[in-house]
């Protein structure tokens, strides 16, 4: 029976139990068992979800396990098709560390998935100034533009089709009613 983090005596078995946890979570992650690598994190991440007594060395190791374990457990929820949860794990990296790449990219990739490009693409830019020589991030910036391009054809010719039934329509109606327009000279 494992021990919850309230029964753990220091902060250090704390952090340590959460990176074996995390350490657990990857090996499942790499059987391709997503769900059950998610679980792992979730609960690695609650023994160090309270650092408030933790020393200051403590709570720099426990952020380190917390922004590996949270974007590993976006990776998961990624590949689950969790594309919410995803995006919320990155956002809470983000918060610890604004300038991490690895959380701007996923949340892009969440972002891409959730048609939200416009979010997607100022993550990957984002990304590409911190790291401009990052591969992934480079391939999915092309992959985020030909998508928004597909989308503005898309769109285009959505409101291009709109606006011609509505000009035939007009017409249409403009013929029926074609009567001269009277003026009230007394207005």
């Amino acid at each position: 029976q494992e021990k919850e983090s309230w029964d753990l005596k220091s902060n250090a078995e704390n952090i340590e139990a959460a990176a074996k946890k995390k350490d657990e979570g990857n090996a499942w992650f790499k059987m391709g068992k997503y769900a059950k690598a998610s679980k792992r994190y979730e609960k690695a991440a609650k023994y160090i979800e309270y650092d408030s007594s933790f020393s200051e060395d403590e709570k720099k190791q426990s952020k380190a396990v917390k922004i590996s374990i949270k974007l590993n457990n976006a990776a998961c929820k990624l590949k689950l098709k969790d594309y919410k949860e995803a995006e919320k794990l990155c956002a809470k990296v983000l918060e610890l560390e604004s300038t991490n790449v690895k959380a701007l990219y996923r949340r892009a990739q969440a972002y891409t998935e959730l048609v939200d490009l416009e979010l997607a693409e100022l993550d990957i830019k984002k990304a590409l100034e911190i790291d401009p020589d990052n591969r992934e991030v480079k391939v999915a910036y092309k992959a985020l533009k030909d998508k928004l391009r597909e989308y503005n054809k898309r769109d285009a010719k959505f409101y291009g089709n709109m606006f011609a039934k509505w000009r035939k329509t007009e017409n249409a109606a403009g013929k029926q009613n074609a009567q001269p327009m009277a003026i009230d000279s007394t207005a």
